[in-house]
């Protein structure tokens, strides 16, 4: 969790105190038109086995099982078709593997390998079984290695990022730290692509008052998530009390240097005040199965003064969902506020919408809840 005095402590001072790391880095570092660049692996293997000796747990979410499959199939014609990525994945995923395990083994260092989906994390059970797996690995001081499970996850092959990814394994091991190694020095002020006198940001005190959508467009060559993913997954993990620092993993022992006291790339510090990580598993991890809008009081009552939404602010209901399903919650002009689980399906909420909460026993023949969604179930300002 993030200290009071966390906006007077240097960047030093941040990585220092940070006893566990996710760190997240690319297929656009590690990977070449040729395949997957193992001089890159070797030198990533280096720095992270020192953070390591220095008695700091680490995670390491890694991309690169495409790339490092692409590079032994030049014999082979390989289409951009979604069951050909998928099998070039399964070809890559045991070599990335295989690179990672030697590279680590010269430092004396065991791997292991961990394939997630969102499935393992929708599921509260699987998600408890995969943090005590992962939290097993850390005790004997292994390095747990993170990637999607391209060759099966449909949804995650064609719409998710190891940025969203890694933002998850954060909460999954209750990292102090997330560190995202990318092709670019750090986060510019306006996008260096299309203006070339955009100025490196050392620092960002506060992500959540950052106009991402504007600073940020496009996407790295070999990657697919940009700088645009990798600020969301930021503004996630502020959410949760964890500073990123976004890093140039192509400056050789970028990582080294910057736990050295090197003023590299640029950090996010995460506020002082974060959420429960229920809330964010609950906001991160279900998708929204259908929306309400509520008026302008009800919204107001539920940013400004942190109060649960009651039938009485609702004006419509989009969508069918049951009782206890995450639904998208905004106000009346369009505007998304954040999600949250409903206490009643979405049948009797059109039922009971606009009505005070006396009057639900009377039109449902019972008042289980006098919220529609309580406040202990509501993340607001969700970074979707």
């Amino acid at each position: 969790m993030q200290n009071p005095d966390s906006f007077s402590e240097s960047k030093k001072d941040i990585l220092d105190r940070a006893r566990r790391v996710v760190i997240k880095v690319g297929s656009a570092v590690l990977a070449d038109k040729s395949g997957l660049d193992l001089r890159v692996v070797n030198r990533l293997a280096d720095q992270i086995a020192l953070l390591r000796d220095q008695g700091r747990d680490v995670v390491l979410v890694s991309s690169g099982a495409m790339a490092a499959g692409r590079g032994v199939m030049h014999s082979r014609h390989v289409s951009e078709t979604l069951r050909c990525k998928q099998a070039v994945s399964a070809v890559g995923q045991s070599r990335l593997m295989h690179a990672y395990d030697e590279a680590f083994a010269r430092y004396r260092k065991i791997t292991a390998q961990v394939l997630l989906t969102r499935e393992d994390l929708k599921s509260r059970e699987r998600f408890l079984n995969a943090r005590n797996t992962m939290l097993q690995l850390l005790q004997w001081q292994i390095i747990p290695v993170v990637n999607e499970n391209d060759t099966v996850a449909v949804q995650e092959l064609k719409f998710g990022d190891n940025d969203a990814l890694a933002s998850l394994v954060l909460n999954l091991v209750e990292a102090d730290l997330f560190i995202n190694l990318t092709s670019a020095d750090g986060v510019f002020d306006r996008n260096p692509r299309e203006f070339p006198q955009a100025c490196l940001l050392s620092e960002i005190e506060d992500i959540d008052g950052l106009a991402v959508e504007r600073m940020c467009s496009g996407k790295t060559e070999q990657g697919t998530g940009g700088m645009y993913s990798k600020l969301i997954s930021a503004r996630r993990a502020a959410q949760i009390g964890v500073p990123t620092l976004i890093l140039s993993g192509c400056n050789r022992f970028a990582l080294e240097k910057a736990f050295a006291g090197e003023n590299l790339g640029t950090l996010i510090r995460a506020g002082t005040r974060s959420i429960a990580r229920r809330k964010f598993w609950l906001a991160y991890n279900l998708d929204p199965a259908g929306e309400i809008i509520m008026d302008g009081g009800a919204a107001r009552a539920v940013r400004e003064r942190g109060k649960s939404l009651l039938p009485a602010g609702i004006t419509a209901v989009k969508g069918q969902f049951g009782k206890g399903d995450m639904v998208r919650l905004s106000g009346e002009s369009g505007e998304e506020l954040g999600v949250g689980l409903s206490n009643y399906a979405s049948e009797d909420l059109l039922r009971i919408k606009g009505r005070g909460s006396d009057s639900i026993p009377e039109i449902l023949g019972q008042a289980l809840y006098t919220e529609a969604v309580h406040r202990d179930n509501m993340l607001l300002d969700a970074a979707l």
